[in-house]
């Protein structure tokens, strides 16, 4: 299976659903390039290529639920570490591997953003990355729901090119 294209063909409407499922869209693209790793790590447990994508949906819940029970009790944590240390806070993190990847991939990502010609950026960064409906995206740009449509499909191709080059050359 060729990871890269099954990762380019599934990473917009994964990242779709992280959003929701963690809130936010840092954290959403945190998990999301956690989620690539994990995935591409194991690869060689996915039977049908077919089913790529709810698998790394998947595999991106479940890291978004881990990040949200993190959180939840790090605070829990950080007191008992300050109470067995005598005050000294221990700060857990992802590895610096990881961490890397992730800013690598942000910066991919923010540059294929940044790529798109300023009538593509204005719409997809609307629909994709605030999520308002057609409807709005089109009446804030002062454009018909159609023309919105065609500037997202134009976008939405760039963006896969770019991500194709950029991956292809990492």
């Amino acid at each position: 299976m060729d990871f890269d294209a099954l990762a380019l063909q599934s990473k917009d409407a994964v990242y779709r659903q992280l959003v929701r499922v963690c809130g936010n869209r840092e954290d959403a693209e945190d998990v999301l390039i956690e989620a690539l790793l994990k995935a591409y790590r194991n690869l060689d447990s996915l039977r049908e290529s077919s089913a790529f994508r709810a698998w790394l949906a998947q595999i991106g819940r479940r890291v978004c639920w881990q990040l949200k029970q993190r959180e939840a009790l790090l605070p829990i944590i950080q007191l008992s570490a300050v109470e067995e240390d005598g005050g000294t806070l221990i700060a857990e993190g992802p590895s610096a591997e990881t961490q890397a990847a992730r800013a690598e991939m942000k910066q991919i990502i923010q540059s294929a953003i940044e790529s798109l010609p300023k009538t593509e950026r204005e719409v997809y960064q609307l629909r994709e990355i605030e999520e308002l409906a057609g409807e709005e995206v089109a009446r804030r740009l002062g454009i018909s729901l159609p023309a919105m449509k065609s500037r997202l499909h134009r976008a939405r191709v760039n963006l896969r090119q770019y991500m194709d080059r950029a991956l292809s050359n990492s």
